[in-house]
């Protein structure tokens, strides 16, 4: 997996774009933030910030980037955006729908000087349909995508906010892979295109688990097999007070697990659809948990049992596991995966609000004077 010799112009912001052209850079492509002048990414000064000033956001997700500062509501600006755009690969935005018509910056615009060019559109809910004019934020989405209501044990709870930005990540995971499917496209011989990514969509897309049942009926909370229907897949408290996660839903790890657990008398109880036998099953285990710390467990049953302790966010960036595999490294989460036994990755430096703006203009045949 290599994208060297790709450019992608990157006109998004916060986290979700920039996240999916993060992914990009680290595969090698040259990503170029195109940012306004006065202020670039707003992501750049929230809090918290790195012992530098530097929004520890904008950090993550902007490494090995370069920066442009361009005021495209400009003729002149936007003429240089253009020249950039003729020698690009890929145009990733994230703006509301009609932004970039406004700005002179649409597909139709971009191709009238790159024909071949790739762009892809990152909203909320996507240039079309009823909810294409909302703004909104993760959890809107994830609320109108049905996942929120799953956060919940079961009807009587509020529904809770996840612990990371479901549909940001899972949305900037999916612009990458259209960008990325597209120009693999464009190799093969299908030319340039639009590529229309949304939010919601991809939040919808990663519920497949409950989307599945909702075609048959309406699956609540805590009542479906991954949200607490199965005493063999839920969360149990440890001696300790730290928790513990069981998800031994084959029967050859559920066996595994009982062994491990020296309660074999269980067995036998493994895929029961008696309600009264799977809540007795449910507190023999939160009595057996209770036995023993929660390190404790996930030694005794980690290999074969389908058991591992929650880990604070600290607790997993400092495991040995994650720097191991390099995804940890140098003060950051970097790309989820090895090539050919390395981890790819951009240049560690963030760019500094239009950094590069002279060197890209003069790439671009373009006399940053002029402007």
């Amino acid at each position: 997996m290599d994208l060297e010799g790709i450019r992608v112009l990157d006109l998004t912001r916060l986290l979700p774009g920039p996240y999916a052209t993060q992914l990009l850079a680290d595969a090698g492509a040259d990503v170029v933030k195109v940012e306004s002048p006065d202020r670039g990414d707003y992501a750049r000064s929230m809090p918290p910030t790195t012992e530098g000033g530097v929004g520890r956001l904008f950090d993550a997700v902007n490494r090995g980037k370069r920066s442009v500062a361009l005021d495209l509501t400009t003729d002149v600006d936007r003429e240089a955006f253009y020249a950039l755009a003729a020698d690009a690969d890929a145009v990733v935005e994230g703006f509301s729908p009609g932004t970039v018509d406004r700005l002179g910056v649409n597909y139709e615009r971009v191709r009238e000087h790159n024909e071949d060019i790739v762009y892809c559109s990152l909203s909320g809910y996507g240039q079309t349909g009823a909810f294409a004019e909302r703004a909104g934020h993760d959890i809107n989405y994830l609320a109108a995508a049905g996942v929120l209501d799953a956060t919940r044990r079961d009807t009587d709870e509020t529904p809770r906010i996840p612990g990371i930005p479901v549909a940001d990540m899972a949305g900037g995971l999916f612009a990458a892979f259209a960008v990325a499917a597209s120009l693999l496209s464009r190799e093969l011989g299908n030319g340039g295109g639009y590529v229309d990514t949304s939010l919601a969509d991809a939040a919808l897309s990663v519920s497949q688990p409950l989307a599945m049942l909702a075609f048959d009926g309406d699956p609540r909370p805590g009542r479906t097999p991954l949200t607490g229907e199965y005493p063999w897949y839920d969360v149990y408290e440890a001696e300790d007070g730290e928790y513990v996660t069981l998800a031994a839903l084959e029967p050859e790890f559920w066996e595994a697990f009982c062994a491990d657990a020296d309660r074999p008398d269980l067995v036998d109880a493994h895929g029961t659809t008696d309600p009264v036998e799977r809540e007795a099953l449910r507190a023999e285990l939160e009595s057996t948990f209770a036995e023993r710390p929660a390190a404790e467990w996930e030694r005794r049953c980690g290999a074969d049992g389908m058991v591992a302790r929650v880990r604070t966010p600290r607790d997993a960036i400092d495991a040995a596991h994650f720097r191991e595999r390099g995804v940890v490294h140098d003060g950051r989460v970097g790309f989820p995966a090895r090539v050919d036994g390395d981890v790819p990755a951009a240049g560690e430096s963030v760019p500094d609000l239009g950094e590069h703006t002279g060197e890209l203009l003069r790439e671009a045949g373009v006399d940053p004077d002029d402007r």
